[in-house]
């Protein structure tokens, strides 16, 4: 009979703050690490250069959309991104074990994170407890969209999500709900204390990234479209 392992781990309930100097000193060594300018991964990842400067130095924090899309352009994974200071994060090989009240807490502009976790790169998905701050939806610049899916449980309180298409969704104790979030969403605390939450956010699927280029695909000129992917790429390549 084979010998149980028993999971352990140091006293209970010791909070893992991320502090922003920290957070911009790793967006700022994984930027050095491949050369490039700040100008170089604004254009990657589509945040400003203004933004990921001021977020280097500690001076700004980011919210979810931000800091993934920063993440992606530097293939960090969110286990080395948000892991616990001076804790370098291991190749998910195993069940990966947090205590209560031992995430790594970040405080994000309307939205607070304890990741999970975080001890474990390469995990398909990123589990949160949040506490929303958000009181008021100010209009589209609040919306958040990142690769992949999402799913949220209110543990208590109540929100509202709100989506681009207009939807409005009221979630009490104990809704869940579960939706693609490359589609913009916004979460809103409207109980008079703030709502406490758990997400789980996902990498983007096999089965998404194929729809995704069709979609573009089928926004192609008819001939075009009807190419392979390896002739699409070759006939956009610079010639001479």
């Amino acid at each position: 009979m084979a010998a149980t392992k028993k999971i352990t781990s140091g006293p209970r309930g010791v909070a893992n703050t991320l502090d922003r100097a920290t957070f911009g000193k790793r967006l700022r060594s994984a930027r050095k690490q491949y050369g490039w300018t700040l100008a170089k991964l604004a254009e990657l990842s589509g945040v400003s250069i203004t933004t990921i400067s001021r977020a280097e130095r500690g001076q700004l924090a980011l919210s979810y959309e931000k800091f993934s899309a920063l993440g992606c352009a530097l293939r960090m994974d969110m286990g080395s991104m948000f892991a616990e200071a001076g804790v370098p994060a291991r190749p998910f090989a195993g069940p990966v074990l947090t205590r209560s009240g031992e995430g790594v807490i970040y405080r994000g502009l309307s939205f607070s994170y304890e990741f999970l976790g975080t001890s474990a790169v390469g995990k398909q998905m990123s589990p949160v407890l949040g506490t929303v701050h958000a009181r008021c939806f100010e209009g589209p610049g609040d919306f958040a969209r990142h690769p992949g899916e999402e799913f949220v449980y209110v543990l208590s309180g109540s929100i509202d999500v709100h989506f681009e298409g207009g939807e409005v969704i009221r979630l009490e104790r104990g809704d869940s709900l579960y939706f693609d979030s490359r589609v913009g969403h916004a979460y809103v605390s409207v109980s008079r204390q703030l709502a406490r939450v758990i997400g789980v956010i996902t990498s983007e699927s096999n089965m998404m990234r194929m729809a995704r280029e069709g979609e573009a695909v089928a926004a192609l000129p008819l001939p075009v479209a009807r190419m392979g992917s390896a002739a699409r790429r070759a006939q956009a390549a610079p010639r001479g």
